[in-house]
């Protein structure tokens, strides 16, 4: 449904919708975009701007100084919690990922490979000889989410519950969580628990380890410590996009490849075309779906931005832009591998993008060469959900032991 408002379109869009057969958050985007470009003006709650094209998309995550990170879910223009550094704009900002960055280097994290494939084998031989299992539950909501509790120095046995509180943060909808309220319930119970684990270390350093939540009590920002609120913010943020980003990538490449053999074949048979393929992965399904709130009155692309208005930018709308990418949200692995946004741009770029591209290209190695032919398990074809990350719930997948 299509209204005309002040020569504006106004498009029927919701952030939180699902769950939905795998796929239809992509198609709905594709959509929406050949409806209005280069901007909308989204229907829901008190409505946002939602941009379309992807140079407008890209300037806009450049210009931070328009375009602030201070807001970046778009029913919510002010958030009572401080996702560090997610939600704070440069200068602040850098100085925070200056000191996470460390942890993300390509160096340090090349270092975790060989213990990343022996993980992944041990997962897929868990379940090789049954023939089947559902891709989400059994290898993407665990594998990542393992690896990523080792660098924080989290228990592995409550990785159980940590789950809970990310569905419940990150995988709510309008009708199971309308006010938000559940969400941030969450997100107190996490805080909670860091705070018990950080009086821990602090109290007896024997409990400290070479992990992150061991060494953040010994960063400094600023040449001094920084508060207890702002360190617990800072984990808050690790720990959603640790348990949640790389399960979800994961998830729609191996939709993708069980659902195109002739792809799953050309990656069985020529394993160095892997890096070139996840890329592509990426351009193609781009899981951020993020927002930003303007600083001031701007006409941005024709648009009449109002300060403190949120403007919605969906880098998947970017990633299949068949302005920028003919082949719009068609995966062609013998492309030139793309220059892409779904890592996003500008100061706020993906800090754990090394960290993604090497979990990505471990599993497909490892599970390709264990399992090199398998598809849907059966007509549902799994089911996602939206939000700021794009998700699968479950992907049931079969092959011949």
């Amino acid at each position: 449904m299509t209204d005309v408002q002040q020569d504006h379109p106004v498009l029927s869009f919701r952030y939180l919708e699902g769950p939905d057969p795998i796929g239809s958050n992509f198609k709905r985007l594709d959509e929406l975009q050949q409806q209005a470009r280069p901007f909308f003006r989204a229907d829901e709650g008190d409505g946002y701007w939602v941009f379309t094209d992807h140079d407008a998309i890209l300037e806009a995550l450049q210009n931070p100084e328009v375009f602030s990170n201070s807001a970046v879910v778009p029913l919510d223009p002010n958030p009572v919690y401080k996702w560090i550094p997610m939600l704070i704009d440069p200068p602040e900002h850098g100085k925070w990922r200056h000191v996470l960055g460390l942890y993300f280097s390509p160096g340090r994290i090349h270092r975790l490979e060989e213990e990343q494939r022996i993980y992944a084998r041990d997962l897929i031989n868990k379940f090789v000889q049954k023939g089947s299992c559902d891709f989400y539950t059994d290898f993407a909501a665990v594998y990542p989410t393992t690896i990523f509790l080792q660098m924080m120095g989290l228990p592995i046995e409550k990785l159980p519950d940590f789950m809970v509180w990310e569905a419940k943060i990150m995988h709510a909808t309008v009708e199971s969580d309308p006010d938000r309220s559940i969400a941030i319930s969450a997100m107190m119970e996490v805080v909670g628990y860091f705070t018990e684990l950080i009086n821990e270390k602090r109290a007896d350093p024997s409990k400290r380890g070479d992990d992150i939540v061991s060494n953040a009590l010994d960063w400094r920002i600023d040449d001094a410590p920084p508060s207890d609120a702002d360190l617990l913010s800072c984990m808050l943020l690790l720990f959603m996009a640790g348990l949640d980003t790389v399960a979800a990538q994961l998830s729609y490449s191996m939709w993708h490849f069980a659902t195109h053999p002739a792809d799953r074949k050309r990656i069985v048979e020529d394993p160095a075309i892997i890096p070139a393929a996840i890329e592509e992965m990426m351009r193609a399904y781009p899981i951020v779906q993020t927002a930003r709130k303007a600083t001031r009155d701007i006409d941005f692309h024709g648009c009449p931005i109002k300060k403190d208005e949120v403007v919605m930018l969906p880098l998947a709308m970017a990633g299949r832009d068949p302005k920028v990418y003919a082949r719009g949200g068609t995966v062609d692995l013998d492309a030139d591998r793309p220059r892409h946004l779904s890592l996003g741009a500008g100061p706020h770029r993906c800090l754990g993008s090394h960290l993604a591209r090497q979990e990505l290209r471990v599993v497909f190695e490892e599970w390709h060469r264990l399992i090199p032919d398998y598809e849907l398990a059966d007509e549902s074809g799994g089911r996602e959900h939206t939000g700021g990350v794009y998700g699968v719930d479950s992907l049931p997948l079969r092959w011949t032991p």
